[in-house]
């Protein structure tokens, strides 16, 4: 509570204090306007400052010529809007008097060329000479070298050359240019501390999750247009290294509504609340007037899997305000990477065996079709507030085969799929988002911002599949259930410049956060998990043995799992940045948060930078931050039936296995505690070098240290023992003791893991302008990281049993499970109306660790699937055909890659799984693609 009481305490001074005044000694340059500047020449942006504040700006057209201009938006002062279009260039502003604004190039020119190169920008006319803007010049890749940030700071003007913590920054031309299909493929491509996870399996196939330095998708903050995402309602698990997470989805906001996006790689829990332990995603959406573009493309991957994609957006003026809006309708085909199975088919003797196709099972990419929608808008409310909106709609339809069980399995109704039969999943998803608020200036030179945001994710899952339990009067489809997240946030947030007689007045930022939870879940058909109890009669096979209940694949969510669940928390912060003196600069921030379902947390963050040197600068972070478990996390529950490779065995087999919540009674019996928030402790420090003009180089190390980890349980499988009194294992005893089935498997959530990860994020970039031969952007960037435990809690009651909570497997797919390095060269050229983006990404090893021990030919060993360092290529070449028409060609894996093939013993009898799941760079091989490109 202390911390509610001093920001009551500094609320009071913030508000009270003196406004600041301008340093400026033109009162012109201090006039805070609505500004909406568009990319378009400097020289024309220039001449739009002039005719919107009635300022003249003279400026040397000679040093303009070419270059393009940032996008400026917001609220700020005529000072801030030009320090935004002139950051990277090598003009500097003065003031001489009588509201006129210089602009000087820094090099010596003789009185003639002085006078013959400067230009005035008026509101009245044009410069003579100045080239018309529908002849201006192709974009620049090269262009915009120092962008602004708005991620990591309240500072309006702030770039990333000067940030006090890491910022990576991708503009829509960097997407457009990647080749990806979306959002998440181009973090992952571009950003070499970012890993992108592969699908889970069961009801989780569709969704990928990003991975930050290491960390969990759901330690990651997402943010649009500097408003918290939502979370998925589908809870990512069977898959690979992010099990037990349910991020926000990226593949649902439309990627050709994206201005850029801004990646802080540093904690920021104090600055933006829960989630931010590896760092903030900010995707800010464009909201320019004039024009708009369209694409067309498509592609296939190596063997099949084609995919297609139309995307449009445009902007409009209404009145005074704006309205941005895109859609973006796609279809992806599958792709198809399974292996033979090597397990017998039909009954012994049976004639079919012999030329039977044993290539019946369909991993890989699932097949999805979709449509995203999305809208941003603004309108000014007299002559220093404006409304703004923005919200995104979509609509998605994936399915995809599970693993296909053969005709002679317990696990079929040869009455009704006398040759077996493959689970055949589908997921139909609705989401949308609005949001809403106020924006300006108010009394007393207090800027504030009054927002509020809602947001629903629903899935709704359907199967065709058997319930065999059933008997041949199964259905062959089911409704399996449906959940749903919804998310209610609302926001204050007041900034303020106090003069304390230092370098600059003193920014103080402070606000508060309302935010409610809800999750659901609905339970499915009634055959979709009911035991109908049937047994084959005497002489079939498998008489009277106990057949599985509900539907194979993913057994529908029964009364018992539904439920509706709520949760409510409220925050609130302060954060404080400072000048100190030239080239010093500090930032605190702290935060106070109350959950209503777990108490209260407090998180504070410390940040500086030092600039001894031209070209040469320090910086450096402390930091706390906490994650809360989610709605998903505590309530989820299901039954999939997966691959598991039990003791004693050679391969894995087919085997129902249940999530469990963490107050199931087998839950509780085998030691589940209620789930507690994670909490971290962030260091890091970094070096800025700018050497040469176009040079730049950064490295920042980290540590992040998290107690308390939520982290899945192995797979816990309580099994008949003939070798013990009871005829259980122990697990089975242990169920025993409590009154509960002594057969069945699952695993739970707990917080019985604490870890430490350290790494290196390096990023040297080289602009340069090569004359006849174009421009050139070369980047070369890398990531090294590691994590290890440094605390692994098991319950007494496991213990006693010599049981791992956390198993070995689970350890690897947080230890090794993602690649140690990541190396990504970049090359962008531009000459005329062609363009050329050839990419290099070596991604490390990478380590598919298995929870037990086999035996073959009598050797005892842990069937560790290493992945091998891997190079992997990608290419785009583009040209523009005519103004407004651009013609591309590409590929995805130019090489067309896969990964290792998993050994026999980690393959299965059933044939699922052929290529490692766990490759960085997926396993369908290249992805070849064309599109045309309209801009008007």
């Amino acid at each position: 509570m202390r911390l509610v009481h001093a920001l009551a305490w500094l609320s009071l001074a913030f508000c009270t204090a003196p406004p600041v005044r301008a340093a400026s000694p033109d009162k012109a340059l201090s006039q805070r306007h609505r500004f909406d500047i568009h990319v378009q020449p400097l020289g024309s942006a220039l001449r739009h400052v002039s005719t919107q504040t009635g300022i003249r700006i003279l400026f040397p057209y000679d040093a303009v010529a070419g270059i393009r201009s940032r996008r400026v938006e917001g609220w700020m002062t005529t000072g801030q809007a030009l320090q935004r279009l002139l950051a990277g260039t090598k003009l500097k502003m003065t003031t001489t008097g009588a509201g006129v604004i210089a602009l000087a190039a820094p090099v010596r020119q003789t009185a003639r060329q002085s006078l013959l190169s400067f230009q005035f920008a008026q509101a009245s006319a044009a410069p003579a000479g100045a080239p018309a803007g529908a002849l201006s010049p192709a974009p620049d890749p090269v262009a915009d070298p120092t962008p602004i940030i708005v991620t990591g700071t309240r500072q309006a003007s702030r770039t990333v050359a000067d940030s006090m913590a890491p910022i990576d920054v991708l503009d829509a031309r960097d997407l457009e240019a990647s080749g990806k299909q979306s959002v998440r493929d181009l973090l992952g491509t571009l950003v070499p501390s970012i890993s992108v996870s592969n699908s889970g399996a069961g009801a989780s196939f569709a969704i990928k999750t990003l991975s930050l330095r290491g960390l969990a998708g759901d330690q990651l903050l997402v943010l649009v247009n500097g408003k918290r995402r939502h979370n998925s309602a589908t809870l990512f698990i069977n898959g690979t290294t992010q099990n037990g997470q349910s991020p926000p989805d990226l593949d649902l906001i439309p990627s050709n509504m994206i201005d850029r996006v801004e990646v802080l790689r540093d904690g920021a829990s104090a600055q933006y609340g829960s989630d931010a332990i590896a760092g903030v995603v900010n995707i800010i959406l464009k909201s320019d007037t004039k024009g708009g573009a369209s694409a067309l493309g498509g592609g296939a991957w190596d063997g099949g899997g084609e995919q297609g994609r139309f995307q449009v957006d445009n902007g409009f003026a209404i009145g005074r305000g704006t309205l941005h809006v895109a859609a973006d309708a796609y279809l992806q085909g599958r792709t198809i990477r399974g292996g033979p199975i090597t397990s017998s088919l039909y009954a012994a003797g049976d004639p079919r065996e012999a030329t039977a196709d044993r290539m019946r099972n369909k991993p890989g990419q699932p097949q999805v079709d979709g449509l995203n929608l999305s809208y941003n808008a603004m309108m000014p409310i007299g002559a220093a507030v404006e409304a703004y909106s923005s919200g995104t709609w979509s609509r998605r339809h994936a399915d995809a085969f599970l693993t296909y069980r053969t005709p002679n399995t317990i696990l079929n109704i040869p009455a009704i799929y006398p040759e077996g039969y493959i689970p055949h999943f589908h997921i139909q998803d609705r989401d949308s988002q609005v949001t809403g608020g106020l924006r300006g200036d108010g009394p007393a030179g207090i800027r504030f911002d009054l927002s509020t945001s809602y947001a629903r994710n629903q899935a709704r899952y359907t199967e065709e599949s058997l319930n065999v339990s059933l008997g041949p009067d199964s259905p062959t489809r089911f409704h399996i259930g449906t959940v749903t997240a919804t998310e209610w946030t609302s926001n204050i947030d007041l900034q303020r410049d106090v003069p304390i007689g230092l370098a600059a007045p003193l920014l103080v930022a402070l606000g508060a956060e309302y935010r409610e939870n809800g999750y659901s879940i609905a339970a499915g058909d009634p055959a979709s998990y009911v035991d109908g109890g049937y047994r084959s009669p005497a002489g079939a096979p498998f008489a009277g043995e106990t057949r599985t209940p509900g539907a194979q694949g993913v057994t529908g969510f029964a009364p018992e799992t539904a439920g509706h669940y709520r949760r409510h928390a409220w925050s609130a912060y302060l954060n404080l940045e400072q000048k100190i003196a030239a080239g010093v600069e500090v930032a605190l921030a702290g935060r106070h948060e109350d959950y209503s379902d777990f108490g209260t947390t407090d998180t504070w963050k410390v940040s500086a930078r030092i600039d001894p040197l031209r070209g040469v600068a320090l910086r450096g972070t402390a930091s706390t931050g906490f994650r809360a478990p989610t709605l998903q996390q505590r309530h989820y529950a299901s039954s999939s039936t997966i691959g598991v490779l039990f003791p004693g065995e050679t391969t894995t087999r087919l085997a129902p296995v249940r999530a469990l919540q963490v107050d199931d009674p087998v839950a509780v019996a085998w030691g589940a505690q209620p789930l507690k928030p994670e909490k971290s402790t962030n260091l890091s420090a970094g070096l800025v070098l700018t050497p040469l003009p176009g040079l730049s180089l950064t490295i920042d190390a980290y540590q992040i240290r998290i107690r308390d980890r939520i982290l899945l349980s192995g797979t816990l499988s309580a099994l008949p023992d003939a070798t013990r009194a009871s005829g259980y294992n122990g697990l089975g005893d242990v169920l025993l003791a409590a009154g509960l089935d002594p057969v069945q498997s699952g695993f739970y959530f707990s917080n019985a893991a604490s870890t430490r990860t350290r790494g290196l994020d390096i990023v040297a970039s080289w602009r340069a302008d090569l004359g006849a031969g174009g421009s050139a952007l070369l980047t070369l960037s890398g990531n090294l990281n590691q994590t290890i435990f440094t605390r692994l809690d098991v319950p007494d009651v496991l213990a006693d049993i010599g049981v791992s909570l956390i198993d070995r497997a689970r350890q690897g797919d947080i230890t090794k499970g993602t690649p140690r390095s990541k190396i990504i060269a970049n090359l962008s050229w531009t000459r005329g109306d062609a363009m050329l983006n050839l990419r290099a990404t070596r991604y490390g090893e990478v380590t598919q660790v298995a929870a037990r021990t086999v035996t073959v030919d009598g050797d005892t060993y842990y069937p560790d699937e290493v992945i091998a360092p891997k190079t992997i290529f990608d290419l785009e070449l583009s040209y523009a055909l005519a103004q407004g028409v651009r013609i591309a060609a590409g590929a995805n894996n130019l090489f067309n890659i896969y990964p290792t093939k998993l050994s026999a013993v980690n393959q299965g009898t059933s044939g699922f799984s052929l290529y490692n799941p766990y490759s960085p760079y997926g396993i369908s091989g290249g992805f070849y693609y064309g599109k045309l490109a309209l801009t008007f």
